[in-house]
């Protein structure tokens, strides 16, 4: 039986592919890959409007316990506060901290240069359809 055309499976190696590269990338203070992704998010939005949990979750499909793992060890390597809104107290929005805006620029490159490394060779045509067909198997799986 002839494995290669399982697109589970392929997802699966290529999201794990794609996740070794983003770890393997040199970065200060120990920061993991899943963490500049969240950070990069919140850098984005966070000078438009409030970050909470919620959004990550919503943004990277995380479950609640996931989320709540990646933000303490954020908070842990002080990247991130959370402080609490006047307007109901049960949200804590989430803030950057300096030494998480110091490290923005590398973030961004990070980001930028595997984006780059995955499109490579790939036409806009290839992508429009790639990104058609990915975002539907995620409708399948709704």
């Amino acid at each position: 039986m002839n494995n290669n055309n399982d697109v589970g499976r392929r997802i699966s190696i290529l999201s794990n592919q794609i996740r070794r590269q983003f770890d393997n990338t040199t970065s200060v203070n120990g920061v993991t890959g899943v963490q500049r992704k969240v950070l990069h998010f919140i850098l984005a939005q966070s000078q438009e409007i409030d970050i909470f949990q919620k959004d990550i979750e919503e943004e990277f499909n995380l479950r609640r316990s996931s989320a709540t793992g990646v933000l303490q060890l954020m908070e842990q390597n002080n990247l991130i506060r959370r402080e609490s809104v006047s307007y109901d107290a049960r949200l804590k929005k989430i803030i950057i901290t300096e030494k998480a805006m110091q490290m923005k620029g590398q973030v961004l490159q990070e980001i930028h240069l595997l984006e780059e490394k995955l499109k490579r060779n790939i036409s806009d045509k290839d992508l429009e359809l790639f990104f058609k067909v990915i975002n539907q198997m995620s409708k399948n799986l709704e």
